[in-house]
């Protein structure tokens, strides 16, 4: 027989919103479902409850005996994401996961005990089941859900045994949808074949029946499951039909369904309703970090980064604001995230008050990092990822990323591509010792032997340039060259002197056939004090640069 673990959270709704705002744990806080004074509560925390606060009641009966009663009403988004974040823990211990209702899933424990052995401190009554169940409860409960666990062989009897109170495992106990969700919460463990005899104490209502099954099961005489799992199967098939015999297969403990696993989402979504609509961007900023934090690390579970992140903005009174911001490289840093959406919102604020907000990211795989034995160690591609994006963030999305050039001949033509550097060499390379080779589509002025580079200087530096007279039919060749005046900040080099040698020039065509077509004249020039220059003439307006210095 399979075994199944249930994993369940109590008071589901109340969990749900007390991940989102920790700070109210301590607090006499109810969840209502509705609105204004005739609002339900759905749940209490321990100190309403301790203060008369029950399910059932209205709001304004609430308060009339705790004044002081805080109310929020069901975030569904809160418990989208809460239910999110239960089922990828659940698969972190089994792939197979099937989610049955609000904070209430199984998942295929056939298997998973076996990674679990004894330690030097392990209690009498130590087993592998009862130890993958406190796994599943401290998983849990890192990600601020208080969950109980039931291992059984069928669906029922595991959740039978996770809404039971912890304690003795012979008979089932109350259940707990009305006593607080302890966090030390033991699993609740039954034995292989032992379902029917754990289940036939109950009375039939767990069995979820339609009410025309209840009352005739009811005018029957029967009290509780076991009664009705007595009972010859053909005797029920022939009088209640499939529906009947389902159930009285469920009573025996067997599952007459198999485990229907889920399809993971491909983005992780946190948001939450606002208890007040919000103008001023820090508050906003301040539940904005919660929430990518708490998407930071399901990242971090999944081993996954965020590629991009999408914002959806709920403005009140009507309306709604969605923006989203491709990143450079996947990052799991909630600070670069946070980042990217204040920027944004200060450039182009939502004009109108945000009642409700909800993060989208979309994960990606992050770029190994693989250490080499002789070679330099490697970037850390995490801490990589965090820097690309904070650039982008901090620079804007058309000014981050490698350059490439393009199909064109003018030098200083190119385009940014996603940055994605190569892998660390599998060995240290020493440079050639015949010198610094050209950058392509340079020219070595040196007799062509390839001793100098040509480095580029981005932007152009604009020149004075004083020409020496010559025939008509010879082109003016430049015989002094003066920088212009640049910002002190500047840390380019100052071009200022007299022509040693000047040769050239080449000329540059180029877009020819548009509206703006481009004609230049190149040449490289030895300075008397200052170096070896590239500079050109713009054939169309006369001015003179430097976009080039050879080192």
């Amino acid at each position: 027989m399979s075994r199944l673990a249930c994993l369940w959270v109590p008071l589901f709704p109340l969990a749900a919103r007390l991940r989102a705002e920790p700070e109210l744990a301590g607090e006499a806080l109810a969840v209502t479902a509705g609105n204004g004074a005739a609002a339900q509560i759905v749940a209490a925390t321990r100190a309403a409850r301790r203060l008369g606060v029950t399910a059932g009641m209205t709001l304004s009966q609430a308060r009339a005996r705790v004044p002081k009663l805080a109310a929020r009403n069901r975030d569904s988004a809160c418990e989208r994401a809460a239910q999110e974040a239960l089922a990828e823990i659940a698969e972190r211990f089994s792939p197979r996961v099937e989610v049955a209702g609000p904070g209430l899933l199984f998942l295929d424990a056939d298997g998973l005990a076996r990674r679990f052995r004894p330690g030097p401190r392990a209690t009498p009554d130590w087993t592998p089941e009862r130890e993958l169940g406190r796994a599943l409860v401290a998983a849990a409960r890192r990600a601020e859900l208080p969950a109980r666990v039931g291992i059984a062989g069928s669906k029922l009897a595991a959740q039978v045994a996770a809404q039971s109170t912890a304690g003795s495992s012979s008979s089932p106990g109350p259940l707990a949808s009305t006593t607080e969700a302890a966090d030390d919460a033991e699993p609740r463990i039954v034995a292989t074949g032992g379902e029917a005899r754990f289940l036939a104490p109950l009375p039939l209502s767990r069995l979820a029946p339609e009410l025309r099954l209840g009352e005739t099961l009811a005018r029957w005489g029967l009290a509780s499951i076991g009664d009705f799992a007595r009972l010859p199967a053909a005797s029920v098939v022939s009088r209640l039909g499939p529906e009947g015999a389902e159930l009285h297969t469920v009573a025996r403990g067997i599952d007459p369904r198999p485990l229907l696993p889920r399809e993971p989402p491909l983005d992780l979504a946190e948001g939450s309703e606002l208890e007040w609509p919000l103008v001023a961007l820090e508050p906003f900023l301040f539940l904005a970090h919660a929430a990518l934090d708490r998407i930071s690390r399901r990242l971090e579970l999944r081993g996954l980064g965020c590629a991009r992140l999408a914002l959806e903005l709920t403005l009140e009174p009507t309306g709604r604001d969605a923006r989203a911001w491709e990143l450079p490289a996947p990052t799991r840093d909630t600070k670069t995230l946070l980042t990217l959406a204040r920027l944004d919102l200060e450039a182009r604020p939502p004009g109108a008050a945000v009642a409700a907000f909800l993060f989208t990211a979309t994960p990606d795989r992050t770029r190994p990092e693989q250490g080499t034995l002789f070679g330099p160690p490697a970037l850390s591609p995490e801490r990589l990822a965090t820097t690309l994006a904070r650039l982008f963030a901090l620079l804007g999305p058309d000014r981050v990323g490698s350059p490439r050039p393009i199909d064109g001949h003018r030098p200083e033509r190119l385009a940014l591509v996603p940055f994605a550097p190569p892998a660390a060499p599998l060995s240290l390379q020493l440079p050639s010792r015949g010198g610094v080779r050209p950058a392509p589509g340079s020219r070595a002025p040196d007799g062509g032997k390839g001793l100098l580079a040509v480095r580029t200087l981005r932007p152009p530096i604009e020149l004075e340039v004083l020409v020496e007279p010559r025939p008509a039919d010879r082109e003016p060749a430049p015989i002094h060259v003066q920088s212009l005046a640049c910002e002190s900040n500047d840390r380019r080099p100052s071009i200022a002197g007299a022509v040693r040698i000047a040769a050239g020039p080449w000329r540059l065509e180029e877009g020819w056939w548009s509206d703006v077509p481009v004609t230049r004249e190149y040449w490289d020039v030895e300075l008397d004090a200052a170096g070896l220059f590239r500079i050109y003439r713009d054939v169309a307006t006369g001015r003179w640069s430097a976009d080039g210095v050879y080192d």
